[in-house]
């Protein structure tokens, strides 16, 4: 079977595949959380679900999801936030640090995060 990457010029599609929901719940799903599948996909299972599932057996990224995909992140919150409430995900968010901010992430340096984004591109 050929699965062919979705792109923004096929609208239909992605709003078949969310159900016609265009918005995820922001506060849940940043761009560095790790998803990590915590069961195998089930017979009858949406294919981007299954898909999902068996990409993120091992800790990885909204944003690679969303390339490996080749979907808008902005759909895949979607498609993370059903996995998220059936419990057939979880997520893992950047860890704190002792900065004394309250709520201050340790995120890679934006170099770092262009460099992967590149090199996802050119996959």
């Amino acid at each position: 079977m050929i699965r062919r990457p979705l792109h923004s010029e096929d609208p239909d599609r992605l709003y078949i595949v969310t159900g016609g929901r265009s918005r995820a719940d922001e506060s849940r799903l940043d761009l560095v959380t790790l998803i990590v599948s915590e069961c195998e996909p089930a017979p009858g299972m949406q294919s981007e679900h299954v898909r999902i599932l068996e990409m993120c057996r091992r800790p990885t990224a909204v944003v690679e999801v969303s390339a490996n995909l080749g979907m808008p992140v902005s759909v895949v919150k979607i498609l993370l936030g059903d996995l998220l409430d059936t419990g057939k995900v979880t997520a893992r968010h950047p860890q704190h640090t002792g900065t004394g901010r309250p709520g201050a992430a340790r995120l890679p340096r934006p170099e770092i995060l262009k460099e992967v984004l590149l090199g996802l591109q050119r996959l």
